[in-house]
C-alpha cells in the first residue's frame, strides 16, 4: 500500500491566505483613482463660484449707492449740523444694504444650485466666502463713489445755509454677513428639498442574511 503524497485536509495552494495579491489596482485604489478627478472638478467649480460671486459685489455697491437715502447736512459760519435731527436716513442706509445683500445672497445661491445640484462642501464654502468678499467690495464702492468724507470742505464749497449730503457709511458692520448667511440658508434649503438622493441599499429577498444568497430548505421533522 502506498501513502498519498499530499496529506488529507491540506489546503490547496490556490487558497493560500498568505499568497501575494494579484497584480492590478485593488478596490480601494480604484476608488481613490475615481475620486481624484472629482475632487479637482469640485475645487475648480468652487473657484469659479468664488470669483463670480465676488464680482457681483460691484452691482450691490452701485445699487446701494443709488438707492440708499442720504443724510442731509447744513452749515453756518462756525459748524456743520444735521438738518433733521430726528431723521432716520442713517439707519435706512444700513437697512437698504442689508435688504439688497439678502436678495443677492438668495439669487446667487439659487443660481449655483441650478447650475450644479450635486453641491459639495467646497462649493458651499466658496459661496459663503464669495458673499462676504462681495459685501466688503460693495461697501467700499458705496463709500468711495459716494459724497466726500471731507464735510468741512464740502460745506465751504456749497456755502452757508445750503443743504448737502453726508458721506455714505455702513454703520452696522455686521451687515456684511447678510449675503453669506442668506446664501448658505437658501442653498441648504434647496439642497434638502430638491437635491439628489443617495440610492437605497438593495436587500436580497428571503430568510437569510442580506448578501449571502437565498436560504436553504427548511429542516425536516427529524433534524436537530
Amino acid at each position: 500500500m502506498t501513502a498519498p503524497l499530499t496529506p488529507p485536509h491540506q489546503p490547496s495552494p490556490n487558497n493560500d491566505p498568505w499568497q501575494s495579491p494579484p497584480n492590478g489596482p485593488g478596490p480601494l485604489h480604484a476608488k481613490e483613482t475615481e475620486e481624484g478627478p472629482e475632487l479637482r472638478t469640485d475645487l475648480r467649480d468652487a473657484a469659479v463660484v468664488l470669483v463670480a460671486v465676488t464680482i457681483l459685489g460691484v452691482a450691490l455697491g452701485l445699487l446701494w449707492l443709488w438707492l440708499a437715502p442720504r443724510v442731509p447736512l447744513i452749515s453756518n459760519d462756525r459748524a456743520v449740523f444735521l438738518k433733521d435731527t430726528e431723521g432716520e436716513e442713517a439707519v435706512a442706509a444700513d437697512g437698504t444694504f442689508v435688504l439688497l445683500a439678502l436678495a443677492f445672497g438668495a439669487v446667487s445661491a439659487a443660481a449655483v444650485f441650478w447650475i450644479r445640484r450635486r453641491g459639495g462642501i467646497a462649493l458651499v464654502v466658496a459661496l459663503a466666502l464669495g458673499g462676504l468678499l462681495a459685501s466688503l467690495l460693495a461697501w467700499g464702492i458705496g463709500v468711495w463713489f459716494g459724497p466726500t468724507h471731507d464735510v468741512v470742505a464740502h460745506a465751504r464749497e456749497v456755502g452757508e445755509g445750503v443743504t448737502f449730503d453726508a458721506y455714505l457709511e455702513l454703520r452696522a458692520k455686521g451687515s456684511v454677513l447678510a449675503w453669506p448667511v442668506a446664501a448658505m440658508v437658501v442653498h441648504l434649503g434647496l439642497t434638502a428639498l430638491f437635491g439628489p438622493r443617495d440610492p437605497e441599499p438593495e436587500w436580497d429577498e428571503g430568510y437569510g442574511a442580506p448578501g449571502y444568497g437565498a436560504p436553504g430548505p427548511p429542516p425536516g421533522p427529524g433534524s436537530a
